[in-house]
């Protein structure tokens, strides 16, 4: 059984129906946005032994009232404003599985659907025990907190502050703009959720469709990993669900530094590597978004476990470059200069042959497809940073570097990058050995050139280990204004979405950014 909402604005403009929660979830809440008239809760699929699903509404000043209750009998409930005396204020929708779940908009606990493989609670705790993850893959395990490991020579502090995290940041797991009350909060930031995911680093953000994107892992605040680690994002009104009981099946174990890979012909994200505390990972998760179900991939051939890499995918298969992986003599780690070819079909890894002027080891790079052709800019491999260009002919299998002209940007890694059009992709933030960065550029592969894009919106924050995806969407009525905070907002077709990282002075950040690509280019 799973919930559905539609909602009914005042200049009589209906919202597509949006998934709202699912059977095994014992409470779900979406804050209203003070326009809609008419609310419709309706659910589909099979009931099985949820016998009822008590459906109330919150008003922020007035309390609650109870709608009704969904049953295998009576399916669907609406509400119209004028029918209460409520809404003046915010309002919340709470969904409520079970009798004694939170109807407040605080999310409840989650029960684990059968065949889904619990995680360890013990988990959370390991960090004060053994020792803090390996907060970025070039670090020695008695480095709390550095980018890189130590060169021989270098007389200067290798405790660089890469999104140490401070107790007194705690905070930054609060769902965002939780504080804020009344008519301020609507106007600063319109919350589309009550519930919103936690600050973090080095996870990823998928999109799947037009309206939806995935995200996935992370670490944050006091450098553990994130106990919220997978979220939808419904782009129509920029609010966020958990999501990590939606899917069946066993689930990933947390982690940072993999890649999540979308196929658009089979509909599944490929989850792939990544590293936890000492452990490292080369295994392959499947998630199918048509049926919602986990698997892990039994794949023949070998690839190394391997961490802070890009995966790019082309004619079905995906294409692994770099990565950092374990190397225990005579160093910490190492970082890789090959290329893994996973194969979903045959499910098998293996390695061609590849030709040219292969690129240098590096890890945290960046790398997207343009023409069947693979760009692979920056990344690090202790004590060099890089700012140089390559490329891959996937058609020839050769490498070759790219001469730029324009002013290219300085050595960075941890940075984000998108593609934009059919012949330009944007680089932005990321990291250079010392400090989180803001500025940003686009490359153009026709002309090989590099441009500095100035936008306040872009270059507010330092930023580094984030997420930068575009969206397309069929919705084109109410655009936003370029910059505009995500939240409450309606995505328009080619948007740009920004979502967390870390400044390197102790911030995880949870704020969704959107921007007009059109705007950009222009």
């Amino acid at each position: 059984m799973r919930l559905f909402l539609t909602l009914l604005s005042d200049s009589k403009h209906h919202l597509r129906p949006r998934f709202f929660g699912a059977k095994g979830n014992e409470c779900y809440s979406i804050a209203v946005p003070p326009a809609i008239q008419q609310v419709v809760v309706f659910s589909n699929g099979r009931w099985g032994k949820q016998t009822s699903v008590k459906v109330a509404l919150t008003d922020t000043d007035k309390g609650a009232i109870t709608l009704g209750n969904l049953s295998p009998d009576s399916r669907c409930i609406t509400w119209e404003c004028w029918e209460t005396d409520i809404g003046s204020s915010g309002l919340t929708l709470t969904a409520s599985m079970e009798e004694d779940c939170l109807i407040r908009g605080e999310p409840a606990s989650v029960r684990e659907p059968q065949g889904k493989r619990k995680r360890k609670r013990e988990e959370d705790h390991e960090m004060g025990s053994r020792g803090q993850e390996n907060v970025c893959p070039n670090s020695s395990p008695s480095q709390k907190s550095t980018p890189r490991r130590k060169s021989k020579g270098d007389v200067r502090s290798s405790h660089m502050q890469l999104f140490t995290h401070s107790l007194e940041q705690a905070d930054l797991c609060m769902p965002h703009n939780q504080k804020a009350k009344g008519k301020q909060a609507r106007a600063s930031a319109q919350p589309a959720s009550l519930v919103n995911p936690s600050g973090r680093w080095g996870h990823t953000l998928c999109p799947i469709d037009p309206q939806t994107a995935i995200l996935i892992g992370g670490q944050g605040s006091r450098m553990q990993f994130c106990k919220d680690p997978m979220w939808k994002l419904c782009t129509e009104d920029m609010s966020w669900v958990p999501a990590e009981t939606m899917a069946e099946g066993p689930t990933p174990e947390a982690r940072i530094g993999h890649t999540a890979t979308f196929d658009p012909e089979s509909k599944r994200i490929f989850i792939f590597g990544g590293s936890k505390n000492k452990k490292w990972f080369n295994d392959v998760h499947i998630l199918d978004t048509q049926t919602w179900r986990w698997t892990m991939v039994e794949a023949q051939g070998k690839v190394p476990p391997l961490a802070y890499h890009s995966c790019s995918l082309f004619r079905g298969e995906l294409f692994v470059l770099g990565g950092v992986f374990p190397r225990p003599h005579p160093e910490p780690d190492g970082c890789s200069d090959s290329l893994y070819i996973f194969n979903p079909e045959m499910a098998i890894w293996y390695q061609p042959i590849v030709n040219g002027d292969l690129p240098a080891p590096r890890s945290g790079h960046s790398a997207c497809v343009i023409q069947g052709q693979i760009y692979m800019f920056g990344g690090w491999d202790t004590p060099v940073c890089f700012n140089d260009m390559h490329v891959l002919d996937l058609g020839l299998m050769e490498f070759s570097p790219v001469k730029t002209i324009g002013s290219a940007p300085s050595p960075r890694s941890w940075h984000g990058c998108v593609v934009l059009s059919d012949t330009k992709f944007l680089v932005h933030g990321g990291y250079n050995g010392n400090n989180a960065l803001t500025d940003a550029f686009i490359f153009d592969t026709a002309s090989s050139s590099w441009t500095t894009l100035i936008n306040p919106h872009l270059s507010a924050v330092p930023r580094a280990g984030h997420s930068i995806i575009t969206m397309d969407s069929t919705h084109t009525e109410d655009s936003m204004k370029s910059g505009e905070q995500a939240i409450g907002l309606k995505a328009c077709p080619q948007t740009l979405l920004i979502f967390g990282g870390g400044d390197n002075e102790g911030s995880f950040f949870s704020d969704l950014t959107t921007l007009l690509i059109d705007e950009l280019l222009s």
